[in-house]
């Protein structure tokens, strides 16, 4: 604890913690909130090929 009392005798005030920000945001979130119709489509499109698929199964 010697830092702590030499910065009391200088007069500066205590040292800041460094806090690391998590910037490993997923980039699914970052994608989410630049396009936030992607997964409208992307759900529509699946639906639709679904549906293609399984009318050339039973023709």
């Amino acid at each position: 604890m010697g830092e702590a009392k030499r910065r009391e005798e200088l007069g500066l005030p205590p040292r800041e913690k460094k806090v690391a920000k998590k910037d490993s945001k997923s980039n699914l979130n970052q994608i989410l909130n630049k396009y936030p119709f992607a997964p409208y489509i992307l759900g529509i499109s699946l639906l639709t090929i679904l549906i293609i698929d399984l009318v050339n199964y039973y023709k």
